[in-house]
């Protein structure tokens, strides 16, 4: 159900209620527009994530957070608890764990987050938020030394990924690949991961992955 058919439901409930005297629509109305709330929070921090990050790029240096984008995320986890929908949880579970991971450069509080969401998208098949929980749990491995860890987690992350058809983070998680290619003295299977990589993120248009692609060949 769309949101504006959810909120033209709740409308025609009160209006049942009120002028017909029946009642029993409430509750449901109500769980309605709770879901759509959590639907809108989530897409709201996913606007403010998105901020962040194109600032952070474009400029090289780390932009202030924005104390909302947080608070939108626990909203979101908190009505899709309480509405039993476990694939929801799973995904504002992922951003609140991104938001300490990636804003907030906090591994310790991320990854308990992280873990939980990757085993409820593992759950309910959610291959996107799934991917996206493996993929941040292969940072975490990766800031922490235990490099066939996060190599696993990132191959195991671009094999979803290459199941939904998303490419472009395919290219993503290769540029972290390539990183940890050369922290085990794998130079040339670096150089060819990025190779591949770019022409991965090219052929698709993601040109901000291309990017990150180039910065890697420097930094490499």
């Amino acid at each position: 159900m769309s949101g504006d058919e959810r909120i033209e439901r709740a409308r025609d409930t009160y209006a049942q209620a009120v002028f017909g005297g029946d009642t029993d629509g409430l509750a449901d109305a109500e769980r309605g527009l709770d879901a759509l709330e959590a639907d809108v929070a989530l897409a709201r921090g996913l606007i403010l994530h998105a901020r962040f990050q194109s600032a952070s790029a474009g400029t090289g240096s780390t932009p202030a957070e924005d104390p909302a984008e947080l608070s939108l995320f626990e909203r979101a986890l908190e009505l899709y608890r309480a509405l039993g929908d476990t694939r929801g949880e799973a995904e504002a579970l992922f951003w609140i764990g991104c938001v300490h991971q990636f804003i907030r450069r906090d591994d310790e509080i991320a990854v308990p987050y992280l873990e939980r969401s990757c085993l409820l998208a593992a759950q309910t098949r959610d291959k996107p938020t799934w991917s996206e929980a493996l993929r941040h749990l292969g940072i975490a491995a990766h800031r922490a030394g235990r490099l066939d860890e996060a190599r696993e987690r990132l191959e195991e992350s671009s094999r979803l990924r290459r199941e939904i058809g998303a490419v472009p983070g395919v290219a993503s998680n290769m540029i972290g690949l390539a990183y940890i290619a050369a922290a085990q003295d794998r130079r040339a299977d670096a150089l060819a991961t990025l190779d591949e990589a770019h022409a991965l993120a090219h052929a698709h248009g993601a040109h901000a992955i291309v990017r990150h692609i180039e910065q890697a060949r420097t930094q490499l």
